[in-house]
């Protein structure tokens, strides 16, 4: 990995001494983006976005998009990305199962991606400051100094481009002003909570600003990790704990750490660079699972003492006997019976540590031409564990260790041609690599399965996009954009033994095997608004989107080291933004229809493909057709008082299905309902987020403000084959909907600089699901679920200055 990491380090020096060689021969500079707000437009609750790379009200953007500056944030008790989302209609993202590392899974009207493997592209494009965050590792990002969030739904193709096939999520900082401003909160809470912020805005010189911003977070988990014979001393079993709890500590706990400093240059009115760099540091215990399901009578699986796994191993509702290990001893399964397995040692901890750079450079050309050129680099590494059973059975466990890298240069032109026609085009390249070693132990496969993978990935992309806006009329506006792309991904599969050094005998036949995805694809949008009055806008537009293609990163066997195609989709789309009675209600809708093509679904079970055992296998499942509606609404009945909310509704039906990928044999697309009915349907039904908050002024006193949000998520489902009725996954794998309450309320003083903020999440103590992780379909015989965190306290103290 290191030649070809100082190789990206090596390009972005190259795009760097380019942009600094761009300020000194162009005398004109254009400042973009964060513009300070009026008056007007905070009384109103106006945002300035830039989604079509200029600055625009959110209610002229002909777009569906959520956007929520700062202050929304603060009073909504959110702190990442996943908080954030809630409040969006159509947009899932939530922390994904513990076998996936600390990753999210994130869609966009049920497109998206919920594996962080680099084989696979994410369908949902994640960008802070315009920069693109290639994966999911890492991607719940801390609201740290954001000036605002943006959420663009529907195919963004030609706009933010790479795998934004459901659309984009993008944060924007805060930027340095020279104001010598900033804030300092402490926060302090249920189970140990302890965060703490600060940010401060210095100027250096005239023409140069400074902001440097930190956080710091720590909690304990809400589910215990129990050692099971301390608990069952009749269990004969090694106790690791002693006392009277058995407890050896908590899932689902914080430890995070983040700092990041950004500079400003503004030589004059019409240049603008801001070069900005981050490090993050997240420790914690790994996800916070329990064990829903349990039954393999296999002694292959077995406690080292014999006992089978079944389910005296369910803990509870929140603990698990989870041990992060593996003992040694001879294979007992029915192929290579006593081929000898080595014990392996593991962390329970979770490990995550990142750093960045970028740089932001306008250069304005002229009164109506500006160029903006984007640099960015980035590295992580990031190490986990996995306890496929959460208990001292055997059925599989795992430690990975992954090390990326990522270079990315985006070069734009934006011209105001007259005052009917704006134009942008522009050009993106970004080169990745991602390494990633594994330690594997299945002992429930059929065979021992117990072997290394190292393996690099490498994945490099170029476009060259374009948009043109053409105002006929003062009324109407036509919008026409394309973007052209070329990826290759290259994938090189790794299996050794135990030592490292010798082939893996049952896995061989694919050690240096190399798997090449090359593809290209060309995107549009064509969109037309037309402004009724200044209160009413309508728009109607067709967009196409795309997530990469690749090959299958986990085969265990030759036959299941299989390529699959891009996935696609053809939105159409027709939406209406109004401010109604003098703005005190705001009302967005939103209609559209979804013609998906190749739909990317991981298989757990796929015999056709190479016999019986483990099998997670990325396949072409087939064609589908979605329509969904959205709404959104902010409403302000009576002075000081705010009602806001959301609701979605998403309806799926597959329309033809690959034979081969629900067991059958292989074929064309088929529209047998026999056939389609095997497979889920990915996301349905209803989700909803409705806020009130009421703002008494008390004079000299200042003010208290109270505040309740209530959210409904609606049921997902588990594994993407259908499950059989009365099986285990139909019984224990589905997630079923649920209505969470979190409530605040704030006091601020006269001058508004302080603030004292006394938060509860989760009101009324709901137990849920955030997902599930269901083995029971190769065989493992376990079952497992992410709940979700428990009724919490916190108290905020916040001083600006």
């Amino acid at each position: 990995m290191k030649p070809k990491s100082f190789s990206g380090r090596a390009l972005l020096c190259a795009a760097s001494m380019s942009v600094i060689s761009f300020v000194h021969i162009s005398p004109a500079f254009a400042q973009q983006g964060d513009a300070p707000q009026t008056a007007e437009e905070e009384a109103t609750g106006d945002i300035i976005v830039t989604a079509q790379f200029r600055e625009q009200r959110l209610q002229d953007t002909p777009l569906a998009i959520t956007a929520v500056n700062a202050a929304m944030m603060e009073q909504r008790s959110q702190s990442n990305l996943s908080d954030v989302v809630k409040q969006a209609p159509s947009v899932q993202l939530l922390p994904a199962t513990a076998a996936f590392g600390p990753s999210i899974s994130a869609s966009i009207r049920g497109l998206g991606q919920g594996d962080f493997n680099p084989a696979m592209e994410p369908g949902v494009g994640l960008y802070i400051d315009d920069v693109y965050y290639p994966r999911l590792t890492g991607a719940n990002f801390d609201l740290l100094d954001v000036e605002r969030v943006e959420v663009l739904r529907g195919p963004q193709g030609t706009l933010t481009g790479r795998n934004a096939e459901g659309g984009a999520i993008k944060f924007f900082s805060r930027k340095p002003t020279g104001d010598g401003g900033g804030y300092a909160s402490a926060t302090y809470g249920s189970r140990n909570r302890l965060n703490l912020r600060a940010s401060a805005d210095f100027e250096l010189a005239s023409t140069l600003f400074a902001r440097i911003s930190g956080a710091f977070s720590d909690q304990d988990g809400y589910v215990q990790n129990i050692d099971f014979d301390c608990a069952h001393p009749t269990g004969g079993l090694p106790v690791a704990q002693s006392g009277s709890s058995c407890v050896r500590g908590t899932h689902g706990d914080v430890g995070y750490r983040a700092l990041r400093g950004i500079l400003r240059f503004v030589p004059s009115n019409s240049v603008e660079l801001m070069i900005s760099a981050d490090y993050v540091k997240d420790v914690r215990n790994q996800g916070a699972e329990v064990l829903l399901y349990a039954n393999n009578p296999s002694p292959a699986v077995a406690t080292e003492n014999g006992t089978p796994f079944d389910s005296r191993f369910i803990c509870g509702p929140r603990c698990n006997y989870a041990v992060y290990n593996s003992y040694a001893g001879p294979f007992q399964g029915p192929v290579a019976t006593g081929y000898p397995l080595l014990a392996i040692d593991g962390d329970p901890r979770s490990r995550y540590e990142s750093w960045g750079v970028a740089g932001n450079l306008t250069v304005d050309l002229s009164d109506s031409i500006n160029v903006t050129s984007i640099s960015a680099y980035r590295e992580w590494t990031s190490q986990f564990s996995v306890d496929g059973d959460l208990s001292p059975a055997a059925t599989g466990f795992g430690l990975n260790d992954l090390d990326h890298w990522f270079v990315s240069q985006e070069l734009r032109l934006n011209a105001k041609v007259n005052d009917m026609i704006d134009v942008t085009v522009g050009g993106y390249y970004s080169d990745e690599r991602t390494t990633y070693w594994t330690l594997q132990d299945l002992r429930y496969a059929p065979i021992p399965l117990q072997f290394i993978g190292n393996d690099p990935v490498n994945t490099d992309s170029k476009a060259v996009f374009g948009t043109i806006i053409v105002k006929p009329l003062d009324a109407l506006t036509l919008t026409v954009g394309g973007r052209y792309t070329d990826e290759h991904k290259d994938y090189t599969f790794r299996r050794l033994n135990p030592d490292g050094v010798t082939i893996n005998p049952f896995l061989g036949a694919l050690n240096g095997v190399k798997a090449v995805y090359d593809g290209t694809r060309t995107d549009y949008r064509v969109s037309v608004d037309y402004r009724f009055s200044p209160e009413i806008l309508a728009y109607a537009t067709v967009s196409t989107g795309f997530k990469g293609g690749g090959v299958g990163p986990r085969p265990f066997n030759p036959a299941q080291a299989r390529g699959f195609n891009p996935e696609t989709v053809t939105t159409y789309e027709a939406g209406i933004k109004t401010d109604l009675f003098d703005r005190r209600l705001r009302l967005n809708i939103v209609g559209f229809f979804n013609d998906f093509k190749d739909a990317q679904l991981t298989l757990l079970s796929c015999p056709q493909f190479g016999g019986p055992g483990p099998c997670a296998l990325p396949q072409n499942a087939g064609n589908a057709e979605q329509k969904g509606v959205e709404i959104e609404f902010s409403a302000t009945p009576i002075d000081g008082m705010t009602i806001d909310g959301s609701a979605s509704y998403l309806d799926w039906k597959w329309k033809c299905v690959n034979p081969a990928v629900v067991g059958q044999a292989d074929g064309p697309c088929s529209s047998d309902p026999t056939v389609i009915g095997l497979l889920t349907d990915p996301l349905e039904g209803w989700k909803w987020a409705i806020g009130a908050q009421y703002k008494a002024d008390l004079g000299d006193n200042g003010s208290v403000t109270p505040r309740v949000d209530v959210t409904r998520q609606q049921a997902l489902p588990g594994n993407n084959l259908r499950a059989a009725a009365g099986s285990p996954s139909a019984i224990f794998g589905q997630i079923p909907g649920y209505t969470l309450a979190n409530a605040r309320i704030t006091w601020a003083n006269a001058a508004d600089d302080l603030t004292i903020g006394l938060e509860v999440t989760n009101l009324f103590d709901k137990y849920y699901f955030l997902n599930k992780f269901d083995l029971t379909g190769v065989g493992a015989g376990a079952l497992s679920g992410q709940p979700g965190r428990p009724r919490e306290w916190a108290i905020t103290v916040k001083k600006k200055f």
